[in-house]
């Protein structure tokens, strides 16, 4: 099979799309005004209709102004994490080499290109997430009294997003504090959403799902190994429980018992056997590391997270043994991890109980899959949106928080000095993170 064959079909979508676009330029039926326009490379489809759901929906005038400055300060403390984050992986970026550094594709957030976001529910969440997060925007600029042009679909081959266009001329005449409750609607719906989604897979999770055994998951064995050649062949799917007598409720308790052990050593094993839906017990004799010649090698690669801590980690991560911190790390890279979404042997690591015990697995975590999605996209569209960059929310946060700055110690400053200088202001934010988003790659590559 052709090695590019995926590079040449993404290729010959990418010219479709543009043939069809430039057909539409030639016979007129694309412009600024008209139905279909470009917004960059992206097709805008445009529809006067739902202007008047806007409406309704903004007419809670207090309520929405209430919401928004809330929103305005989340986005504010957003932005903060997020340089924050920036900051500390450019100090990193000098203490790895070149192979540990992130490629390019790690860092879009897109599905089908970040290859630790599936394509599938990955587009789900965006589509979600960007649909709720531009009706926010026009919801909110309604009840600020700001119009709304149009709205419709953003269409750029993959994914399909949307937009609200407010009217340009109204959003400039607005007060910076209209205008930057407009911006922060958009981050603080997409926050919400996280919590939400959050919340109803926490809820899942918690009373419909129930670790086998208390122990390590195991997610692969090696062929031919000590765990391979058992009476009751270890498979992934199956909970090593203890070795030797020594309980391996964590991944560090499971390799402190191996490092404990010799090669040729007779050991006592206990594990949940996923095939059998039974605990089993038996003795095994440990082969040689090849990475450590006098510890003992059993042959299995377990989870770095076991059943019960990925049980944990879904319904409620701040409660974590290991801390708060620890555990809300864990929920964030449990697709790094290999762990999100549920597939392979994990779902073997649980039985669902609870009014779904008779529901079929594979449904079951399909659902728990999209909601963690729905969470896991929308914290990740609510955090990027807040970058102090143009053209993004933060941006627009920033540029107005410039002038509202200068105001106070200027000023003599016209408005169009205070624009001036936030225009400049949101320029350099612009710059520099830019610069802090490619320095992580650059910089291990060439020290």
């Amino acid at each position: 099979m052709d090695p590019y064959f995926g590079y040449e079909i993404a290729i010959l979508v990418v010219l479709l799309y543009a043939v069809i676009v430039y057909g539409l330029y030639r016979t007129g039926r694309l412009g600024p005004e008209k139905t279909l326009s470009l917004f960059g490379p992206a097709l805008m489809i445009k529809t006067q209709r739902g202007r008047s759901a806007l409406d309704r929906w903004g007419r809670f005038k207090r309520f929405w102004t209430v919401v928004s400055d809330i929103g305005v300060g989340l986005s504010v403390i957003a932005m903060g994490v997020i340089l924050a984050l920036l900051v500390f992986g450019a100090i990193a970026s000098f203490r790895i080499s070149a192979s540990q550094a992130p490629t390019v594709t790690e860092a879009v957030g897109l599905p089908g290109i970040n290859p630790f976001i599936p394509i599938s529910y990955g587009i789900i969440a965006l589509v979600v997430g960007i649909v709720l997060h531009e009706l926010s925007h026009g919801v909110v600029a309604r009840s600020q009294g700001i119009g709304v042009k149009s709205l419709g679909i953003l269409w750029c081959v993959l994914p399909i997003g949307a937009f609200v266009e407010q009217d340009d001329a109204e959003m400039l005449a607005a007060s910076r504090r209209k205008r930057d409750r407009v911006a922060a609607a958009g981050v603080l719906a997409n926050f919400g959403l996280a919590v939400l989604f959050f919340f109803l897979l926490s809820g899942l999770v918690a009373g419909s799902v129930t670790p086998n055994a208390n122990g390590v998951g195991v997610a692969y064995v090696q062929g031919s190994s000590p765990a391979a050649n058992l009476t009751v062949p270890l498979a992934p799917g199956d909970i090593i429980t203890s070795i030797n007598g020594t309980s391996t409720p964590t991944y560090s308790d499971f390799e402190n018992a191996l490092a404990r052990s010799t090669p040729g050593e007779t050991v006592s094993l206990v594990y949940y056997s996923s095939s059998l839906g039974r605990t089993v017990s038996t003795s095994v004799v440990l082969a040689t590391n090849p990475n450590n010649k006098t510890r003992g090698f059993l042959g299995v690669a377990p989870s770095f997270i076991s059943p019960t801590e990925l049980k944990q980690t879904f319904v409620n991560p701040l409660a974590s043994d290991q801390g708060p911190l620890t555990g809300t790390v864990y929920w964030v890279i449990l697709p790094l991890g290999g762990l999100e979404p549920v597939s392979g042997p994990t779902p073997s690591y649980f039985h669902l109980t609870g009014p779904l015990a008779g529901a079929n697995p594979t449904a079951f975590w399909v659902g728990a899959n999209i909601l963690y999605w729905l969470a896991w996209m929308n914290l990740l569209l609510g955090l990027s949106n807040a970058l102090p960059l143009v053209p993004l929310d933060g941006g627009l946060l920033f540029r107005d928080f410039a002038a509202s700055v200068a105001s106070r110690l200027r000023r003599a400053w016209s408005e169009a000095q205070l624009d001036r200088f936030a225009g400049k202001a949101v320029t350099v934010s612009s710059f520099l993170v830019l610069m802090l988003l490619l320095w992580q790659f650059l910089v291990p590559r060439l020290l």
